[in-house]
């Protein structure tokens, strides 16, 4: 389950990997934005996972969208993750979850993060939400469907 699409993308503020701490309404003001949850640093999909977003970052970049990776994890280990799979996007700690929880991607119990993409517009609302835990690749194909579309109606509307 995700979040509504059409809904106000909950604000937050969370350490960074930038050595900043990173909040939505600050660092993405007007700007379109992928938001990814994932469960844990170097596991094998999650490694997948941002290694999709980390080789398709031109196509995110050249619309000018950044793409934001939260996980559970602190920032030391998202630093290493980071630079070892050189990837060019923000990494966020969300340690006590809470923010992991407000976008309905925190398991119950357990309360490890679901994998899930949103993809926010301009004002950050809710546009599209994807969610499988154990497709990686999935997620990141999703987003340029999604990015691909919202470009065909920009240009079909001006």
């Amino acid at each position: 389950m995700s979040l509504k699409i059409g809904k106000k993308a909950p604000d937050f503020t969370l350490p960074s990997t930038s050595g900043n701490n990173f909040t939505l309404s600050k660092n993405c003001k007007g700007k379109a934005c992928i938001v990814y949850f994932y469960p844990k640093d170097f596991t094998k999909v999650c490694t997948a996972e941002a290694c999709d977003f980390r080789d398709q970052f031109g196509s995110f970049r050249n619309l000018d969208v950044p793409v934001i990776g939260i996980s559970r994890d602190d920032i030391p280990t998202h630093i290493k993750f980071q630079k070892e799979y050189n990837l060019p996007f923000e990494l966020l700690s969300d340690e006590k979850g809470n923010v992991c929880n407000a976008y309905d991607a925190l398991i119950p119990l357990i309360r490890v993060p679901k994998r899930i993409t949103y993809f926010l517009d301009r004002e950050h609302v809710i546009r599209a939400a994807f969610s499988d835990m154990f497709e990686s690749k999935a997620h990141v194909d999703e987003m340029i469907k999604v990015l691909q579309s919202e470009k065909t109606k920009k240009s079909t509307n001006s």
